[in-house]
């Protein structure tokens, strides 16, 4: 697992890229990119972050949380003095939660709108349908997905997912524990697309080495609105139904799916929190996921070990101890998700900070910064967690929660390490050309 927290990514270069956005001045960040001659940091000239942004079609419960909270980022940043000293302007385009527009949102941010970097995708099939388009034209791709698509080196240099972990390290961490507490006959629900297959094919696997088995598995179409015609494939044998849903429909699922069982006796249930996120759990005929368990990467409901720094962001994100909008309580975000794009602009700053980003005509510059970080301790910036990132994958690996569902609340009984969830390397992106 050494390689997991690689210390052998040049430290002598990320020393001195560190030092050009230091006291040392822009002579010296000159020196590594002589684009900077004659450029004076503080410009009025913004840094532009294309957010490439699911406000419609499926991903569109998320994708208004995650451009509240991106918004929020933004402007904390730029009242602490923008990055090098440059504003930072977000550019919003919507790829309707879409493959092929969101290649297309691609090619508009970098002809366009000349934007510096891209940011803010999470379904997995728009991210593995924009990515080709950003390596063509070299433009790093920041994504705040969970999918196994970065990491498994699928993609390209100029793609990185460096502020939210990816399912196979979270199933690998939660594995042990669902094996020992729940069971190990489990039939999977999972949606028919890319991040449901890395659910499908990582999650037999780790349950595997616990000495479990999947009995069945049952894809559904992402934008499937009734779902009474799949639950009698679960077979009688299983003692744990694992689901996993996303989209307009996760309400109907989880409701008919207590239909379906009624008062007979049941399997243990654990869920991903994907399955109810921009979901309240007091809403009506959700009663029987009392005791059921559920992935959280970030606990919606407030904690009796709740930290300064998950304070401070509910505040700046204007949501509620019970994961609700301050302004709405009937608006409920997608908690275990949007802080991902906090971290992960904060973590493009550090990387445009490290190599004394100036523009576009240094892309390259930032990615080789980017791949040269090692780990994210918790704080304000990381309010979900420590985290430790390897550059030769362009993952980061953190930790997870699995909370039990108590009085139309989610209360966490289990808290994973990042240590739980490392998994050996099968790419390596320094070795391609920038």
């Amino acid at each position: 697992m050494s390689d997991i927290i690689d210390k052998n990514i040049d430290q002598k270069k990320r020393k001195s890229l560190k030092e050009l956005a230091g006291a040392t001045g822009i002579a010296m960040a000159a020196q590594f990119n002589p684009a900077l001659v004659g450029h004076v940091f503080g410009s009025d000239r913004p840094i532009k972050v294309g957010m490439q942004l699911h406000r419609t079609g499926i991903g569109a419960s998320y994708g208004r949380w995650y451009e509240r909270t991106a918004a929020a980022t933004v402007n904390l940043i730029n009242q602490e003095g923008g990055i090098n000293g440059r504003p930072v302007e977000l550019i919003v385009e919507d790829d309707g939660t879409d493959p092929k527009r969101g290649a297309e949102v691609i090619e508009k941010f970098a002809t366009q709108h000349k934007t510096d970097v891209a940011y803010g995708t999470l379904f997995s099939h728009v991210v593995i349908g924009s990515s080709p388009r950003a390596g063509e034209l070299k433009l790093p791709y920041y994504v705040v997905s969970e999918g196994y698509h970065v990491a498994s080196g699928a993609l390209n240099r100029y793609v990185f997912q460096p502020g939210i972990t990816d399912v196979r390290s979270q199933m690998i961490s939660m594995a042990p524990w669902i094996a020992e507490n729940l069971g190990k006959k489990v039939t999977m629900i999972f949606p028919d697309y890319a991040f449901g297959y890395d659910h499908r094919d990582y999650f037999s696997l780790a349950i595997a080495e616990q000495g479990g088995e999947v009995l069945e598995m049952i894809p559904i179409p992402p934008t499937e609105s009734s779902f009474t015609r799949y639950f009698p494939k679960i077979p009688r044998e299983t003692e744990v139904l694992y689901h996993v849903l996303v989209g307009p429909g996760v309400l109907t699922f989880v409701k008919e799916l207590g239909q379906f069982f009624g008062t007979r006796e049941r399997p243990r249930i654990f869920g991903y929190i994907d399955s109810l996120e921009a979901v309240d759990f007091a809403t009506p005929q959700l009663e029987f996921l009392q005791g059921t368990h559920f992935w959280e990467a970030f606990p919606r409901y407030v904690q009796p070990n709740q930290t300064q720094h998950d304070q401070y962001f509910r505040g700046q994100v204007g949501v509620d101890q019970n994961g609700a909008s301050v302004n709405d309580p009937r608006d409920i975000s997608t908690y275990s998700h949007m802080f991902g794009c906090w971290e992960t602009l904060f973590i493009i700053k550090e990387a445009m900070e490290i190599c004394g980003y100036s523009g576009p005509e240094n892309r390259s510059d930032l990615v080789e910064a980017t791949e040269s970080l090692t780990e994210f301790p918790e704080s304000r910036n990381h309010p979900q967690g420590s985290k430790i990132f390897n550059g030769k994958i362009h993952q980061c690996f953190g930790i997870q929660h699995i909370s039990r569902v108590e009085d139309s609340r989610l209360n966490v009984v289990h808290t994973t390490s990042i240590e739980d969830g490392l998994y050996e390397p099968e790419t390596d992106y320094l070795q391609m050309s920038l």
